[in-house]
């Protein structure tokens, strides 16, 4: 069973740094895309970050380009997210998921992230 699991968000002021990690178990890690999603209050869910599986390429939100950066360490199983500079309107709870063909995608439970002074 695969399960997906976030940690590292909090309570930081606007333009600190937070990291947040997911550690993945039950699959084979290598062969999954992986992203981050974060919902704030009120709106949908949106893609904030993706590292792909083959070649380990990325891409980000517009939002966030130049200030997050998305990294994993497969020998870990695990995926990364940098922040920097961060804005209270990067406030929301930030979800990692995981895709691979031919498979549903999982979800994490999520970790909530506050920006505010």
């Amino acid at each position: 069973q695969v399960q997906l699991v976030e940690s590292g968000g909090g309570l930081v002021q606007p333009g600190g740094s937070l990291r947040l990690s997911c550690a993945a178990s039950g699959l084979i890690f290598t062969r999954y895309t992986m992203s981050w999603y974060r919902q704030a209050p009120g709106k949908e869910r949106e893609l904030v970050a993706i590292i792909f599986s083959a070649g380990g390429s990325t891409n980000y939100a517009d939002s966030v380009k130049g200030r997050f950066t998305i990294s994993r360490d497969n020998a870990k199983n695990t995926v990364y997210l940098q922040m920097n500079n961060l804005k209270p309107e990067d406030t929301a709870v930030y979800f990692c998921n995981a895709r691979s063909p031919g498979v549903l995608p999982c979800w994490g439970k999520g970790t909530l992230v506050t920006v505010s002074s």
